[in-house]
C-alpha cells in the first residue's frame, strides 16, 4: 500500500470517529490525530496577509525616505543664500532640477556642505548611487524662474555654470490608488449589498437564502433551561415524552431487544395546556440539539420553497444527530390533502406535506431525529402523517384537573409576594376549565392588581379580582345606565341566581353581581362539577336555569327585554348538541349527526332528510319551551325571596 492510499485511509477513519457517538474517549484527540479534532485543529494560512505585506512594503516606498528629506525653503532663501558666486570659491550649487515644471530640487556640492548656512541639510546618500536633493522649493513659472538663473550666472566663468534639468515624475502609487480606490469601493459595496440581502436585511431579503430552513436551534451553546421540574400537571403526557427522552440519552437500551426508536410524537389538546412548553421542557431534559419553528414558517408566496425549507431542515437535522425537531401548530401544513376550500388554493402547503412525508418515513433513513409537533386542530390533519411509523404516538394534553391546578398555582405563585394564609387548594377550586396559560394569566393579574392597590403582598382578594376580571373582563362602573334598566338587570341576574339554587343539578352558584364587566351588564358566577359525562336531566337543569333571567324579567315587568341574547345562543346550541349529537331525544333517537373527523367542514349538504331537519327544530323547540316554562314555575313559587335578592342587588 503506497503512502497516497494509506493517509487517504487514515482521513476517512478520522473523519467516521468525528460522528456523534463514535467519539474516542477522554479530552485527548488520537495518537495521528492532532490535526483532525476541533480542538486541536491548527488554522491553515491566510492568504490576505500576503496582501496585507505588500501593502506596508508600497506604503514604506511611498512615504519613508530612504536616506532623509529634502528640506523645503523658500524660493527667496534660494536666490539671497544660494545662488551666489565666489571669486575663490565659485557657486556652491552643483545642479538644479525642475520636477513637473512646479518643484525644484537643489543639489549641493558635497564638499560645501560643511557651511554654516547648510547646516539643515543632512549629507547622506540615498538608495544606490543616485545623490538626494538637499533643498526643494515651489516655483510659479519655469520660464521666469529659467531667466533668472541665466541672467545671475551671465557674468559667472562657464566652468562654474550649473546645469538645469527638466523632468517629468509619476507618482506610480497616487496613480494606482486613484485607479484601485473606486473599483475597491465598488466591490466593498457589491459585497455589501450581497450580504444583506442573503442575511435578510431590509426589503427583498433572505432572495438568496429563501430555500433554507428557519428553525431556531438551541444545543449546548444555547441550551434550553427549562426540564419537566417546570412543567406542573400533565403527567401521563411527561412519562410519554420521558421515554423519548430515554430513547435519545440512551439507544443502546432499546436496539439490543430490536426495537426501533419512535419517529415522532404528536401533542394533541386545546389551546394554552401547555404543548410548547411541554416541547420546551423535552429539549432541556435531553440536552441534545433541539430544532424549533412553526408550521406557518414553510409556507411562502413561492413555489416550491416549502418543500425546500423542509429538506434543508432534515439536512440540519441529520448533521446534529442526535437530536429533536419541533415542529408548532403543524396543521398549518399538515392538513388532510384534497379537502381544501377553494380548489388549487392549496397546492403549496400539500407539495410542503408530500416532502413532511417522504423525509418522515420516505427511502432515506433519519436515524437519531426525533420530531415532535403541537396542534389543537388533530382532526383536519392528514392521515398519511398520523399514521404509525411517523407520529408514532399522540400524546393528548388535556385541560388540568383539580390536582393539576394546584401544582400549576404551585409553580406560578413561585416568583410572587404572597399572604401568609393564602392556599392553592382554594384558587385551584375556583378556576374549573382553566388552561395552563389561563392560571398564569391569574397569577399576573393578581400581582398587578395588588400593586395598583399599594399592597406588600398578594392576597386572596386579589386573586379573586383576577378570576373575575378573566372570566368577566373589566369593571366598568362609571357605564350610563338608567335606573329602569338597572332594575331589570338586577331581576334578570336575581332570576339566574334563584333557578340555579333551586335546581338540583344546575351549577353551584358563587356570585351575582350587576356591574357591568367587558360587553356583560350583569353576571352570576358558577363553580361547574367537574364531570366527563352528563345525563339528560344535568343538560336540561342547565338550560332551565340560563333561562331564569329571562322568566324573571316577564314574573317582575310582565315584558322581555334584549339583555337575554347571550343566553339563547347558549340554550340554543345546548338543545340542539341534546337532540343532533348527543341522541338524548326520544322521536330522534339513538342517532347522532357529528363528525369528528371534520371531513365534512367545507360540505354544503346536511347528512339527514329536510323532515329530519323539521323534526329536530321542532323538538328543540319544545325542549327550550319546556325548560322556560319550568324555570317561570320555580320562580313563581319563590317569588318573594326574588324580590329581595333584586333588591339587594340595587
Amino acid at each position: 500500500m503506497d503512502k497516497k492510499e494509506e493517509i487517504k485511509k487514515k482521513g476517512s477513519f478520522l473523519q467516521r470517529n468525528e460522528k456523534p457517538g463514535n467519539k474516542p474517549p477522554g479530552n485527548k484527540p488520537p495518537a495521528g490525530d492532532s490535526g483532525s479534532q476541533k480542538g486541536g485543529k491548527k488554522p491553515g494560512f491566510n492568504f490576505y496577509w500576503i496582501y496585507a505585506i505588500l501593502a506596508v512594503i508600497f506604503i514604506g516606498i511611498q512615504f519613508l525616505n530612504w536616506g532623509g528629506s529634502a528640506v523645503e525653503i523658500s524660493q527667496m532663501r534660494f536666490e539671497n543664500e544660494m545662488l551666489l558666486w565666489d571669486e575663490e570659491t565659485g557657486t556652491d550649487i552643483e545642479k538644479l532640477k525642475v520636477i513637473n515644471q512646479e518643484t525644484v530640487e537643489v543639489f549641493i556640492k558635497e564638499d560645501r556642505l560643511y557651511k554654516e548656512k547648510y547646516e539643515d541639510a543632512a549629507p547622506a546618500r540615498g538608495m544606490g548611487d543616485a545623490r538626494r536633493p538637499q533643498y526643494v522649493f515651489q516655483i510659479a513659472s519655469v520660464e521666469n524662474f529659467e531667466q533668472l538663473v541665466r541672467e545671475t550666472q551671465r557674468p559667472w566663468p562657464s566652468a562654474d555654470r550649473f546645469p538645469i534639468y527638466p523632468e517629468t515624475r509619476k507618482s506610480w502609487g497616487t496613480d494606482i490608488l486613484s485607479w484601485l480606490l473606486p473599483i475597491g469601493l465598488l466591490i466593498a459595496f457589491w459585497i455589501f449589498i450581497m450580504r444583506r440581502m442573503a442575511g435578510g436585511g431590509g426589503p427583498g431579503g433572505q432572495m438568496f437564502n429563501i430555500g433554507k430552513s428557519k428553525a431556531t436551534l438551541f444545543d449546548k451553546d444555547t441550551h434550553v433551561t427549562i426540564d419537566f421540574k417546570d412543567v406542573a400537571g400533565l403527567e401521563e403526557a411527561k412519562v410519554e415524552l420521558m421515554e423519548i427522552v430515554d430513547f435519545l440519552k440512551n439507544p443502546k437500551k432499546y436496539t439490543e431487544l430490536g426495537g426501533k426508536i419512535p419517529k415522532g410524537a404528536l401533542l394533541v389538546g386545546p389551546p394554552g395546556t401547555g404543548k410548547t412548553l411541554l416541547a420546551k421542557a423535552v429539549a432541556g431534559q435531553a440536552q441534545v440539539p433541539f430544532f424549533s419553528l412553526s408550521g406557518s414558517d414553510f409556507v411562502e408566496m413561492f413555489v416550491g420553497v416549502g418543500a425546500s425549507r423542509v429538506r434543508d431542515l432534515f439536512k440540519q437535522a441529520k448533521e446534529k444527530a442526535p437530536c429533536i425537531i419541533f415542529i408548532d401548530e403543524i396543521d398549518a401544513i399538515g392538513r388532510a390533502r384534497g379537502k381544501n376550500p377553494m380548489t388549487g388554493a392549496n397546492d403549496e402547503r400539500e407539495n410542503t406535506l408530500n416532502q413532511l412525508l417522504a423525509e418522515m418515513d420516505g427511502f432515506g433513513t433519519n436515524i437519531g431525529v426525533i420530531i415532535l409537533a403541537a396542534t389543537n386542530r388533530a382532526d383536519v390533519l392528514d392521515r398519511a402523517l398520523m399514521r404509525a411509523g411517523r407520529f408514532d404516538r399522540q400524546i393528548h394534553v388535556e385541560m388540568p384537573d383539580l390536582i393539576e391546578r394546584e401544582a400549576i398555582f404551585n409553580v406560578h405563585m413561585k416568583p410572587l409576594k404572597l399572604d401568609k394564609g393564602l392556599n392553592s387548594d382554594f384558587l385551584a377550586k375556583q378556576t374549573p376549565g382553566f388552561s395552563g396559560a389561563d392560571i398564569a394569566n391569574v397569577c399576573n393579574e393578581a400581582a398587578l392588581i395588588a400593586a395598583r392597590r399599594n399592597k406588600k403582598q398578594v392576597g386572596k382578594q386579589d386573586f379573586l379580582d383576577a378570576v373575575d376580571r378573566i372570566i368577566g373582563g373589566l369593571e366598568k362602573r362609571n357605564k350610563i345606565i338608567s335606573p329602569n334598566e338597572k332594575k331589570v338587570i338586577a331581576y334578570h341576574e336575581s332570576g339566574h341566581a334563584a333557578v340555579s339554587w333551586l335546581l338540583e343539578h344546575a351549577h353551584p352558584l358563587v356570585k351575582v353581581t350587576i356591574v357591568p364587566r367587558g360587553k356583560a351588564l350583569g353576571a352570576a358566577w358558577y363553580l361547574p362539577e367537574e364531570r366527563q359525562i352528563s345525563t339528560h336531566e344535568q343538560m336540561f337543569d342547565e338550560i332551565t336555569a340560563t333561562l331564569g333571567g329571562r322568566a324573571a324579567e316577564d314574573i317582575i315587568f310582565g315584558k322581555i327585554s334584549t339583555g337575554a341574547l347571550n343566553d339563547l345562543e347558549k340554550v340554543t346550541k345546548q338543545a340542539y348538541s341534546m337532540v343532533v349529537y348527543f341522541g338524548l331525544n326520544k322521536k330522534i333517537g339513538n342517532i347522532s349527526y357529528y363528525d369528528s373527523s371534520g371531513q365534512n367542514e367545507y360540505t354544503f349538504t346536511k347528512p339527514y332528510s329536510e323532515k329530519t331537519a323539521q323534526t329536530i327544530d321542532e323538538e328543540v323547540r319544545a325542549l327550550v319551551e319546556k325548560a322556560y316554562v319550568r324555570a317561570k314555575n320555580t320562580l313563581l313559587e319563590y317569588k318573594d325571596k326574588l324580590i329581595e335578592l333584586g333588591n339587594l342587588l340595587l
